[in-house]
């Protein structure tokens, strides 16, 4: 009988520890319900992750990790994150106008640049972590967009340039096809008489390379008449092509534009 007694007194100190234990997770689940409750955003994001609250707002280091006891939620992020989008994207608005969100699942959001037409997918955000997460194509060509705007260049200047020389020597080949069609009947009128000459033994050197040249020229006619068998359908590719990327200037511009008028 005395041996039980003893063993429950051994058992006190870590029965305390445990109680205080709970204590402090269901003060912390009432605290957060409380907020929620209030409508007070600002306590919510402190519970929700108190360690980066404290460095970044409160700007202390002092915050231990047996205090966070954020991972109690971990369940119920997106029904936090959709909670909070509320206030959060109408500050956004307001700070960043040219951004527009979509909540494409409880919580998770797109950002669109702009409410024009063929606007851009451009990131998400990150409700419970405030951050913008751009997408790195995406804002790599509206950065480049404003590093060529000093010098007076849209971001597709040079591939439309490209293109269009392209298309250009593409256009000449079919343009010249009564040329060359006129060339290669001059070259196998040359071929036949080369053909049926009869040559010295020293001389056959000579014929041997004519009659390589005019081959070699044939050859390349054949080349550029079967580009242009083709020049109009690429022709016509590149002009969508260049649409394309024309419509992709004109978005880049806008959300240029858009930033410009808002900074």
């Amino acid at each position: 009988m005395q041996n039980s007694e003893e063993n429950q007194q051994e058992l006190k100190p870590s029965e305390t520890q445990l109680d205080l234990s709970i204590t402090q997770k269901i003060t912390y689940l009432q605290t957060l319900q409380k907020a929620l409750h209030d409508g007070d955003d600002r306590q919510i994001y402190e519970l929700i992750d108190k360690v980066r609250y404290s460095r970044e707002i409160k700007k202390s280091r002092s915050i231990t990790k047996a205090e966070d006891l954020s991972n109690l939620v971990d369940d119920v992020h997106a029904q936090l994150s959709h909670y909070l989008s509320q206030n959060l994207i109408e500050y956004l608005g307001k700070t960043y106008p040219f951004f527009y969100y979509d909540e494409i699942a409880e919580g998770q959001f797109d950002i669109y640049f702009g409410n024009w037409w063929d606007r851009r997918l451009f990131g998400q955000l990150d409700v419970l972590n405030v951050a913008f997460k751009f997408d790195d194509d995406e804002y790599g060509k509206l950065k480049k967009a404003f590093e060529l705007d000093a010098m007076h260049q849209r971001y597709n200047t040079e591939n439309i340039a490209a293109i269009t020389a392209k298309s250009a020597e593409l256009q000449e080949l079919i343009n010249h096809q009564d040329e060359r069609d006129q060339e290669k009947e001059g070259l196998r009128a040359q071929q036949k008489e080369v053909s049926q000459k009869s040559t010295m033994p020293w001389d056959s050197g000579k014929v041997k390379e004519e009659r390589q040249g005019i081959i070699d020229k044939l050859t390349q006619l054949a080349d550029e008449d079967e580009s242009a068998m083709n020049a109009s359908k690429t022709i016509k590719e590149n002009d969508d092509r260049i649409l394309e990327l024309s419509k992709e200037d004109t978005i880049l511009n806008y959300e240029k534009q858009s930033i410009q008028k808002n900074v």
